[in-house]
Formats: C-alpha cells, sequence, structure tokens
C-alpha cells in the first residue's frame, strides 16, 4: 500500500534531480546540431574528393586534412553523446528510486542504489562536457586564422 502521508514528500524529492535532465536535454540539442554540421561538411568534401578533375592536387589535400579533423570531431561528439544519454538514463532511475522509496513507506530500502545513480549520472554529464569542450578545441584549431597568400 502506498503511504500517501509520504507521497508529497516523495514527489518533491524527487523533483529536485529532474532540473538536471533539462541541461541533458539542451546539452543533447547543442550536440545533434554539431554532429549535424560536422555530418553536412563531410558529405561536401566526400563529394568534392569524388570529382578529381575539377581540385587541383592541394585542394584535394585540404579536403583530405579536413575530412580527418571532421571525423576525429565527429568521434568526440558520438562519445560525449553516449555519456549525455547515460547521464539522462541514471538521472531518471535516481528520480524512479527516490519516488518508490518515499511512496512505499521506507520499506524498499535503495538509498546507496539512488546515490550512486546519482553520482554516475552527474560523472557522466562532466564527461559529456569535457568531450564537447575537446570538440569545440579541434574545431577551433581547425580553423585557418591568418590569410594565406
Amino acid at each position: 500500500m502506498i503511504d500517501t502521508v509520504s507521497l508529497p514528500e516523495g514527489i518533491q524529492l524527487a523533483l529536485a534531480p529532474v532540473f538536471l535532465l533539462t541541461a541533458v536535454a539542451t546539452l543533447v540539442s547543442a550536440l545533434t546540431q554539431r554532429l549535424s554540421r560536422v555530418v553536412d561538411r563531410s558529405r561536401l568534401l566526400q563529394e568534392r574528393l569524388a570529382d578529381p578533375d575539377r581540385y587541383n592536387s592541394a585542394q584535394q589535400q585540404g579536403f583530405e586534412h579536413e575530412l580527418r579533423q571532421l571525423a576525429t570531431r565527429g568521434r568526440l561528439i558520438n562519445v560525449s553523446m553516449v555519456f549525455v544519454v547515460v547521464c539522462g538514463l541514471m538521472i531518471g532511475m535516481t528520480v524512479l528510486g527516490l519516488f518508490l522509496t518515499e511512496t512505499i513507506g521506507g520499506r524498499l530500502q535503495l538509498n546507496r542504489v539512488v546515490l550512486g545513480m546519482f553520482v554516475s549520472g552527474i560523472g557522466s554529464f562532466v564527461l559529456a562536457l569535457v568531450l564537447l569542450l575537446a570538440e569545440v578545441l579541434v574545431a577551433s584549431y581547425s580553423i585557418r586564422w591568418r590569410h594565406q597568400h
């Protein structure tokens, strides 16, 4: 039987980590947009490389170099996406665990499990942010800042 006295407390306690899910959704959106740009640019470069008569050797080497950088960026974004999705899953499980613990009237002892899920979720989020930073740095260092003659 559900303890209706602790139900509002359970809902209140479980809602605190839900705000992190907003950050997760925002990060998923940002990563998706960045990956979309990488994919679009990669397709364009692959089309250019498929027409070797149109571009000289130096241009083709530039395209291949940029494709390698884009591949690195794509890998960083993909791994970051994995960590942010794991974060979302862990925070969702945290919310579920907190809610169940509170509503079942203390009969279900999930404190350590809930704590582990929450810490795992936060750790995954931090790793996703670090990988996003790495991808942004790779992208910014790939820009030719000086005009080449």
